[in-house]
């Protein structure tokens, strides 16, 4: 009998790396997930925004960014600029401010269309999974224990776990894009 276990870690692990790839689209409202994972060179190495400073957004248009380190306050400040954000951090004291302006209606569909794109890779990234597990219940053609029925089988439910999965990234992604088109 095949085992669907490591499919299923695939495809769970596969979602996550869309989910968190979507994060990172602005909608027009501070969150901070948009910064979380912006890379900043501390302690001689690069580590996520999220592991050097503590970060909030005290409203829908604000961003507040507090290192643990006072002395990465400016490096900080510099990788969020040099990110594909789009963004213009000031500091402010002891902590840096981003101001999110709300997006135009040009570029909300822009956003969408970017969106739109990354379901598709990762869509496409599912069925490159369905392939490989496929081949691995089509080689046990002709195995002792292995009837036609089992393959039959197998396929079907390789086909409803893919599909599934297909469908749990639409629901990211619908779940997105209804952020990006509120204004």
């Amino acid at each position: 009998m095949f085992s669907f276990d490591p499919m299923k870690s695939d495809v769970a692990k596969l979602i996550e790396v869309f989910g968190s790839d979507v994060a990172t689209i602005r909608t027009g409202r501070a969150k901070p997930s948009l910064v979380e994972n912006v890379m900043v060179d501390a302690y001689g190495g690069k580590m996520r925004m999220m592991e050097v400073a503590n970060i909030s957004a005290p409203d829908s248009t604000m961003i507040v960014i507090k290192p643990w380190d006072q002395s990465l306050l400016s490096t900080v400040e510099k990788a969020i600029q040099i990110s594909d954000l789009h963004i213009n951090p000031i500091i402010d004291g002891q902590q840096v401010r981003i101001s999110i302006p709300p997006l135009t209606g040009e570029r909300r569909e822009e956003l969408v269309k970017l969106l739109n794109q990354k379901l598709h890779a990762h869509e496409d990234m599912a069925r490159d999974i369905r392939i490989k597990y496929k081949k691995q219940i089509d080689a046990q053609k002709g195995q002792p224990g292995v009837s036609e029925d089992d393959i039959k089988r197998d396929l079907e439910t390789l086909q409803k776990v893919t599909d599934d999965a297909i469908a749990k990234l639409g629901e990211v992604a619908n779940g997105k894009e209804k952020e990006l088109r509120e204004l």
